[in-house]
């Protein structure tokens, strides 16, 4: 007995294999809204680096010069402070949409759902609706099996090879690429990239899917933190659901004990992530609302009123008025729309100018025959538009002084002129030892574009 104990040999499973999941195809108006934001996020991503603005790529972030071409509109490193505002601007409006709506993002934007969504049209377009999906892997390996499922990861390789392109297209401007491809002719990083994103593309989208928000996105976990009793959330009507169990449609199932849910399961069918929400809330939820669309037709169908799964608030639930003007939602709102309005303004009254004021400290200051005071120092000017200009260099800050050196120059588009010059200030205008004088470039023919450097003026001790 104790040695068949000894030979005895328990197996523990520490990782339970993902059960694939086979969405259901489903029919309503959030199916729709989602239709219609993959379809304007999708036709952004692709059609964009095609579109052209004064004869150049609309969207081009050019690394290896260092400027990035957004609609007309040249930044350059300098202008970083954009960037980082624009992102500030993003993640504020992921909390108010988080704190109204719920889970929007996750549900329509969200670039792993948008794409998913499109392997997902695709698997369909080939294998067939659920059933025929899951009938189909099942089946021994055949010529139909065989057929169809090359023809699946072909086109799925191929529209994730586009998007790979694409995303290159960003920064290397897309027609040149193509030319690239064709002669074989592109750099190595520019096929490292093409390569790493199209097989991103294809693993999370055909492959990885629920797996990707389930375990490797952290906004389920933090998303907690901004939901309260008034956000929007996707809700099984328990009270009016239970007890569940089927039925033909003209019994009277109150009679018997049961609430409106006919126990389908199609909610659970049309799952993305597999989850029944009936269970209750759950992180895994996405609030694509395909449970909704569903059980409304199960609902008209049955001849019952619909709304039994729906998006509503936890006040709601509980008979009390939904909020949606808050202090949390009106801190968030107030500080959206300032810092839009504060980018507005920041861009618009840019000045594609950076000037760098250098100022020779080899020499404090040189004194001339004439007794005046002259500085010595270095300008560099970078042209950050995408046209050739024309400047005038003035000079203010200490009476009488003046430029030596020229005062008008031409510069190309991202054209760096370094330009020497002299300053020279009458020595009994010299308040101090140390002065402020301020350089101010402008635009021949373009007053209002005005760049203004402060400087500092050395002079003998008073």
């Amino acid at each position: 007995m104790a040695k068949s104990k000894r030979n005895a040999t328990d197996v523990i499973d520490l990782y339970a294999k993902q059960d694939k999941i086979y969405p259901r195809q489903v029919h309503g108006l959030f199916a729709r809204l989602r239709i219609l934001s993959v379809l304007a996020l999708l036709g952004f991503y692709y059609l964009a680096p095609w579109f052209t603005w004064n004869e150049k790529q609309a969207i081009l972030l050019d690394l290896p010069a260092r400027q990035f071409h957004l609609f007309g509109v040249t930044f350059w490193p300098q202008d970083f402070i954009y960037l980082t505002l624009l992102l500030v601007i993003c993640a504020v409006g992921l909390f108010l949409f988080t704190a109204i709506a719920g889970r929007l993002w996750c549900g329509y934007a969200c670039p792993q759902t948008v794409w998913t969504e499109t392997f997902m049209w695709i698997e369909q377009f080939v294998e067939g609706d659920r059933n025929k999906r899951m009938r189909l892997d099942k089946k021994q390996w055949g010529a139909e099996k065989i057929l169809r499922k090359t023809v699946k990861h072909a086109l799925w390789i191929s529209f994730a090879l586009f998007t790979g392109y694409t995303f290159v297209g960003y920064f290397t401007p897309i027609r040149e690429l193509w030319d690239g491809i064709l002669t074989l002719s592109l750099g190595p990083w520019e096929w490292f990239w093409i390569g790493l994103y199209s097989l991103a593309t294809y693993g999370n989208a055909g492959h990885l899917r629920e797996q990707v928000c389930l375990h490797m996105c952290p906004y389920a976990r933090f998303q907690s933190a901004m939901f309260d009793p008034d956000t929007l959330i996707i809700s099984y009507d328990e009270q009016r659901g239970e007890n569940r169990g089927r039925r033909k449609k003209s019994s009277d199932y109150k009679s018997q004990g049961l609430g409106d849910c006919i126990d389908c399961k199609q909610c659970v069918h049309v799952c993305p992530t597999g989850i029944d929400i009936r269970d209750g809330l759950q992180y895994e939820c996405i609030a694509c609302a395909a449970c909704v669309d569903v059980c409304e037709n199960v609902m008209s169908q049955m001849g019952y009123p619909k709304g039994l799964i729906k998006y509503t608030t936890e006040h709601s639930e509980l008979g009390k008025p939904t909020k949606f003007l808050r202090a949390r939602t009106l801190l968030y709102t107030t500080l959206f729309v300032s810092l839009i309005s504060i980018f507005i303004y920041l861009v618009a009254s840019r000045t594609p100018l950076d000037v760098n004021v250098i100022r020779d400290r080899n020499n404090l200051f040189t004194e001339t025959f004439s007794g005046d005071i002259e500085n010595t120092y270095q300008l560099k000017v970078l042209n950050m538009s995408q046209t050739s200009n024309e400047y005038t260099l003035s000079l203010s800050g200490v009476e009488g002084a003046s430029i030596i050196g020229k005062t008008r120059f031409s510069l190309s588009a991202g054209e760096v002129l370094t330009l020497p010059l002299r300053v020279r200030a009458p020595r009994d205008k010299l308040t101090r030892r140390s002065n402020d004088i301020f350089f101010k470039i402008n635009q021949v023919g373009l007053q209002q574009q005005r760049h203004t450097s402060k400087a500092k003026f050395l002079g003998p001790a008073r």
